[in-house]
């Protein structure tokens, strides 16, 4: 029986997953490997009859320009009792290609050291992903779909924003990402939102839904003085990460809970309760002001990988098998603006608690200060006298104050 490769995918999709796939597969089959492909993540690894996709040239030349992942995913996290040296036996693995988040690749890593412990030795080598942009690789490094999910996302924001300026309205988005604001920051920049709202603004504050809606409407008064009667803003879904669960249900909005009883906020659209808020806050004040929600999450996971994400996925696909024949595992394989390849340890990048740092947006960089302070629109002191034909209380919504900022 020929050496296998083994691969599988975790976590959620993300754009040019089966790119890796395809480039990983393609360079060890010349070398005469086989190489199999994983359904359900760690689910099917370790089930009694896992699914497999067998790989030949031909399916790799099917898929290495696709969106979504031909291999089906799983965010599976095993317990240890669940682990077994069946499948990596039997298929003679010498080397696990996992691909996923920083989850993903800790179970690898533990796998990995049950099967020494029961002297079986393989290499495990991961391939960072998320659209989210948020795994602490180094420095001008984006994670692979983050670029193509982020072209996809600046094409349907700015149809938005043009629908705003043909209808006269102003329209409230709403984008993914964990604790980092990477994806919204992109996108409305992109776009030049008047108002783009991420956690990492709230660096001397700390985030409420009423600072949230206070800096929306800041925008709105600001575009008022200015003669601009539409608009948008973009928040990014991060935000929630920072909101108590009391803070979440008094919004109103009927939740359904998880077993621990927490506001399940995956079964309901950020951007209408954003909206809903604004909303309410307006009509308190008597201003009319249409505004309409708009949630950019699962359109932007799939879609067909942009050309950075094309290159930059076949060199990571690549990049493992030349990290595996440095005979190098428990890593992440990573790729710098010029091309090269380095490996990424788990044990570099994490916490006291073995929990892997988020990369955050850094808002103290020129790049972030030049969109902050001169793309977006917003109340200043200077604007307090006309402000006042609009609100009675113009420094309540001064963006600088809000954010504590001045």
């Amino acid at each position: 029986m020929k050496k296998t490769i083994a691969i599988l995918a975790g976590g959620g999709p993300a754009p040019g997953i089966n790119t890796v796939v395809a480039s990983a597969a393609k360079v060890f089959l010349k070398e005469g490997y086989r190489v199999i492909g994983i359904h359900n993540g760690y689910k099917g690894l370790l089930s009694a009859r896992p699914e497999l996709v067998e790989f030949d040239f031909t399916l790799c030349d099917k898929i290495v320009n696709l969106g979504g992942s031909v291999l089906q995913m799983s965010r599976h996290k095993p317990k240890d009792n669940e682990f077994s040296t069946d499948f990596f036996v039997r298929n003679q693995v010498r080397l696990l290609v996992t691909i996923g988040g920083d989850d993903t690749a800790s179970t690898a890593n533990r796998i990995s050291k049950f099967l020494a412990e029961n002297n079986i030795s393989i290499q495990n080598i991961h391939v960072p992903k998320t659209i989210d942009n948020d795994l602490p690789l180094p420095e001008g490094t984006p994670t692979f779909g983050y670029q193509s999910a982020k072209e996809e996302g600046v094409k349907i924001a700015a149809t938005i924003y043009e629908d705003a300026r043909t209808s006269g309205n102003w329209f409230v988005v709403s984008a993914m990402g964990r604790e980092a604001g990477h994806l919204a920051f992109g996108i409305g920049a992109a776009c030049h939102y008047p108002m783009i709202i991420i956690p990492e603004m709230f660096n001397k504050t700390r985030i409420s839904f009423d600072k949230i809606i206070r800096m929306i409407i800041s925008s709105m008064l600001k575009r008022k003085i200015l003669g601009i009667p539409y608009g948008a803003a973009i928040i990014s879904e991060g935000v929630f990460h920072f909101l108590t669960d009391t803070e979440i249900e008094a919004t109103g909005i009927n939740f359904t809970y998880d077993d621990h009883g927490h506001p399940e906020l995956g079964n309901v659209s950020k951007a209408h309760i954003f909206n809903m808020l604004l909303q309410r806050k307006l009509k308190e004040l008597g201003i009319s002001i249409k505004s309409r929600p708009v949630e950019l999450g699962y359109e932007l996971r799939c879609v067909r990988p942009t050309a950075f994400d094309l290159l930059y996925c076949s060199l990571l696909g690549i990049g493992v098998k030349k990290l595996f024949e440095m005979g190098l595992t428990g890593c992440m394989v990573t790729s710098d603006p010029k091309g090269d390849i380095f490996p990424l340890y788990l044990k570099d990048v994490e916490d006291e608690n073995g929990k892997v740092r988020p990369r955050l947006v850094d808002i103290h960089c020129q790049k972030s200060q030049l969109v902050f302070h001169n793309n977006l629109h917003f109340l200043k002191e200077e604007d307090y006298d006309q402000a006042r034909n609009l609100v009675s209380d113009p420094e309540n919504f001064d963006f600088y104050k809000i954010l504590d900022w001045y």
